[in-house]
């Protein structure tokens, strides 16, 4: 989880700031400029510290500044201007350790910073800026609780089952729950059980030895032990076949595997998180996916929903796409007043 520090000297987004990192499991600290703790003094490292351009230029400038970052080891600071006539735009200094952001006219609106507003296309931007990918961009309720129940279950070590439309942040809600769990330092591997031909899927589970079947010229691991000490997602797991279905049963319950040509089984440590696009239920009724091997799966259930149906994430979600596709050396993009508002009234009938 990142620490940003904020100066709230005349920076009139500081908690509309604020509640956006928070949201999005950042943990923010407010600044005192009469008492700015060294970094041996500091309870946490900080990562990042916000200022205003106003403060930015009272503290002596860019060595100003770097001096007060350094006190607390911030690798990144933000600088947020208001300049009305210059328009939106992003430019870094220092390679990148100084970023300075001027936000756009239409988002300085005394409506538009209310803390409590989702859509502040350059409030979300400075969030994004400031945090990394571990970092979900949200902000809508229906999200928010989502991330909450998925924050309380990284904590244990149980099997997750997640089940949503496609594109709707299943693997990302399942990397969020492996970087914030203890199997965070080890690895997270995933498997699209779609995707996979049905006589190669138990080869790529459970691994294989050299020769147990035509083409197979080496030996291969598989990726549950790839996965050992960390976590194992099994994508689109209602395409497993039957057959296969009671072999992953096993394994789960003995947390042992046999590769294929082999016949000594292997111990294995990890966490196992399934998704799926379909009505589980419904395929257990009508024989498609095994009753025991559900329930084994559903220890914690959790649902993603349509984008649609939590407009409030689209602009975050926006910013961090924008910020990822943008060319390096070319200017971030802004997204002007109408810009947002179409998105938001955009019915968004497929995918993100």
């Amino acid at each position: 989880m990142a620490i940003i520090s904020i100066q709230k000297s005349e920076l009139c987004v500081a908690e509309q700031l604020a509640l956006a990192l928070s949201r999005r499991m950042g943990e923010v600290i407010w600044h005192n400029a009469a008492d700015t703790p060294s970094a041996d003094k500091l309870a946490k490292p900080v990562d990042g510290f916000v200022c205003s351009a106003a403060y930015f230029e009272a503290s002596g400038g860019q060595q100003g500044i770097i001096e007060t970052a350094r006190a607390m080891k911030a690798s990144k600071v933000l600088v947020i201007s208001e300049d009305k006539s210059a328009g939106f735009s992003v430019r870094e200094e220092m390679r990148g350790a100084i970023i300075m952001l001027n936000m756009s006219a239409s988002d300085c609106t005394d409506e538009m910073l209310q803390p409590h507003i989702a859509h502040n296309y350059s409030v979300q931007m400075a969030a994004s800026l400031l945090l990394d990918n571990e970092h979900v961009a949200v902000a809508d309720k229906s999200s928010l609780d989502l991330m909450a129940l998925a924050q309380k279950v990284s904590k244990t070590d149980v099997t997750v089952f997640i089940n949503g439309p496609t594109g709707t942040g299943k693997e990302v809600l399942s990397k969020f729950i492996h970087h914030h769990s203890s199997r965070k330092e080890a690895p997270f591997v995933a498997v699209n059980c779609a995707a996979i031909p049905e006589n190669m899927l138990e080869a790529i589970l459970f691994g294989h030895e050299k020769g147990s079947f035509t083409g197979a010229s080496t030996a291969n691991k598989g990726i549950f032990r790839a996965a050992d000490g960390g976590t194992l997602l099994l994508d689109e797991i209602s395409e497993m076949p039957l057959s296969l279905q009671a072999k992953l049963l096993r394994a789960l319950q003995e947390r042992k595997v046999t590769p294929l040509g082999s016949q000594r089984e292997v111990d294995v440590d990890v966490r196992v998180i399934a998704t799926t696009n379909r009505n589980m239920l419904s395929e257990v009724k009508a024989g498609k996916f095994r009753e025991d091997l559900f329930y084994r799966l559903n220890v914690f259930p959790l649902s993603t929903c349509h984008l649609a149906e939590r407009k409030d994430d689209i602009v975050a979600i926006s910013t961090v796409l924008l910020k990822r596709h943008a060319t390096e050396g070319d200017a971030i993009p802004a997204l002007d007043a109408s810009a947002v508002k179409m998105l938001m009234d955009y019915g968004w009938p497929g995918i993100v």
